[in-house]
């Protein structure tokens, strides 16, 4: 099994921005933005992750338990799938982040992680 990777979190606009402007992919629970970072960018950690979820997912209950659940997906996924260099931005979708089953969002993940990586 490979070993986790550690993660850092996206703070800056201006990460999530960029991010947005890269490669996307889509999945039924959630919505995955991925950038390569430049050689230049200035990195404590290898693999950054962002998270979001707009007040479509629901309210600040749902939004806050979508965001829970992504989080610990891409300890799971990014952690070992991830690869260095890149920023990821997860985006939860309306009911379907929170809605679907555990196993389904980590196969969405992966997914989405493996199609962003293959084009």
């Amino acid at each position: 099994m490979t070993e986790r990777q550690p993660l850092t979190v996206l703070t800056k606009r201006a990460d999530f921005l960029r991010a947005a402007r890269a490669r996307r992919q889509g999945a039924k629970g959630l919505h995955l933005q991925a950038r390569e970072r430049s050689p230049e960018e200035p990195s404590e950690t290898p693999i950054r992750v962002g998270y979001t979820c707009s007040k479509k997912v629901g309210n600040a209950v749902a939004r806050n338990r979508a965001k829970r659940r992504l989080r610990e997906a891409a300890r799971e996924v990014l952690g070992r799938e991830g690869r260095e260099g890149w920023d990821y931005v997860l985006v939860g979708r309306h009911q379907d982040t929170v809605a679907r089953p555990w196993a389904d969002l980590l196969a969405d993940l992966r997914y989405t992680v493996r199609k962003v990586h293959s084009a």
